[in-house]
């Protein structure tokens, strides 16, 4: 790749990614999801109240209710009636946490276990004057569940009654090294919001409301109207997201009840759109999101012809290649053209070392002698950086590539792992990643290629470069998902051979 787009990327990852050497190692394989530390529950929003109460959740004991369906594991906390956690079977064991989802804020609540079928977990709490019962109702074949909970008034008088229900929490501390990938999702009537959880935020008309981490999410969409969804922060550890619905009047002997629809699953396009295509909105890759969404739909059609991750990738790196091959010709005919003139500029800077001005005038006027344009590689280098940016987000959140084999590397969601050290080496941990070290090894040979031509101080200033910029980059990528760096590997090839090409044509 030509030397100025690899400079360019790499210093705006090293401005990407430089704080994550701060950060605590990332989790192997089967890690959390949105997790969270271990507060208890805290006040939300109005807080589910009778009179007056509006208490946070005194703490209580964990009695874990587990549940099992198909390819899905979930634990429930029965004290609380909350999902505590979901295991994905069929993506590597993934484990998404929430930790009290699903929770009602009323501290005079302790639930136990009604009853569970194959298909359903249900909670019931009374007190003095009502009786709270919540149902799961789980629908395996596309992850999602239905939350009714009724509230039955069991006193002689009215009884108000709201029921903000806490869709799960957050961990926002700057030690996270996961929290880069979470974000909320607000839909209401008008538009979609994707916002951090780090500001308390209350927005009106919720038409869906969700949570998500780098591969799976969680929504809720409320089956009634005047529904308004928060983002607390507690502190700066962490936050709670959830919905607030107004206050109620329950009759003596009356009851009145909720339903939601609940999505905890993949990130996965085609899934969230045969339920409910609104729901998609969910999935966002930041500022090049369009570039992003067609580049994975490619991915996944290439992987339907060869129906490996492994083989779809290196497949969408040469499409992507020959896409931009008429950018990266004029982008290199440009390069050699100002190498040609390199000694003329270098005998006109030593005769004009003392005049600045009349030293730029002449410059100009060999570039117009020669006809050449000296920023005529920078529009291809502009248009490849943001092709490269929407692949970093798509590959590094791609759902698809959890658990997905190729050669020997077990999952390109994860770093390749080939070995398994017996102890920690520093900065590389105590793992082996080939797959970067060849990536890095490929840079140096096409540099050396691409730098042969090179002389005087610009010889020099490519030496260090050389050297410099695939250590910069096998360290950048020594832990990052299999994929993107196959990805590189692939590319950076293609360049090497694109290079070889151009040399001959000298």
């Amino acid at each position: 790749m030509e030397k100025r787009l690899i400079l360019a990327i790499g210093l705006s990852l090293i401005v990407l990614l430089s704080w994550s050497a701060l950060m605590p190692k990332p989790q192997p394989i089967g890690s959390q999801g949105v997790i969270t530390k271990g507060t208890e529950p805290n006040n939300f929003g109005a807080s589910v109240s009778v009179g007056n109460v509006s208490q946070p959740v005194k703490p209580v004991s964990e009695n874990l209710i587990e549940y099992e369906q198909g390819n899905l594991k979930a634990a429930f906390n029965e004290q609380l009636a909350t999902l505590k956690e979901v295991t994905f079977k069929n993506y590597n064991n993934y484990l998404f946490s929430l930790r009290y989802g699903f929770l009602l804020n009323d501290p005079t609540l302790v639930f136990k276990k009604d009853s569970m079928t194959s298909d359903s977990v249900s909670f019931i709490a009374i007190s003095s004057d009502k009786k709270i019962t919540k149902r799961f109702k789980f629908h395996n074949s596309n992850y999602t569940i239905e939350l009714e909970i009724k509230v039955q008034n069991l006193s002689s008088a009215s009884l108000k009654f709201n029921i903000p229900l806490i869709l799960g929490f957050m961990d926002i501390s700057a030690r996270n090294p996961k929290a880069r990938y979470q974000d909320i999702t607000i839909a209401t009537q008008d538009k979609v919001s994707h916002m951090s959880a780090r500001k308390s935020i209350q927005r009106p008309g919720i038409k869906f409301l969700g949570l998500r981490d780098q591969y799976f999410a969680a929504i809720i969409e409320p089956k009634l109207d005047n529904t308004t969804g928060v983002i607390n922060r507690l502190n700066n550890q962490e936050s709670e997201i959830g919905l607030n619905v107004q206050t109620e009047i329950i009759p003596p002997n009356g009851q009145i009840g909720h339903s939601y629809r609940i999505y905890i699953g993949p990130q996965d396009l085609g899934i969230l759109n045969n339920i409910n295509p609104n729901w998609s909105a969910i999935i966002h890759y930041g500022t090049f999101d369009f570039i992003s969404q067609i580049l994975l739909q490619t991915l996944e059609f290439l992987y339907k012809i060869v129906h490996n991750w492994g083989w779809a990738i290196i497949l969408l790196s040469l499409l992507v290649y020959l896409v931009l091959y008429p950018l990266s010709l004029k982008q290199m005919r440009s390069m050699k053209e100002m190498q040609v003139l390199q000694p003329k500029i270098e005998e006109l800077r030593k005769a004009n070392k003392d005049n600045p001005q009349k030293l730029n005038k002449e410059i100009m006027e060999l570039y117009r002698e020669h006809k050449v344009n000296p920023l005529g590689g920078c529009l291809p280098l502009i248009l490849q950086i943001p092709v490269f940016f929407a692949l970093y987000n798509a590959l590094m959140r791609s759902v698809v590539l959890k658990g997905a084999k190729f050669l020997w590397i077990k999952d390109l969601s994860e770093p390749d792992r080939l070995i398994v050290l017996p102890q920690s080496i520093p900065i590389l941990g105590n793992e082996l990643n080939i797959l970067p070290i060849i990536m890095a090894i490929g840079m140096f040979v096409q540099q050396k290629i691409s730098s042969a031509s090179a002389s005087g101080a610009s010889a020099e200033q490519q030496k260090i470069m050389i050297i410099v910029m695939p250590v910069i980059f096998g360290l950048i990528f020594y832990r990052m998902p299999s994929g993107l760096v196959l990805y590189w590997f692939v590319n950076s090839t293609l360049m090497l051979i694109f290079q070889l090409r151009m040399n001959r044509t000298k």
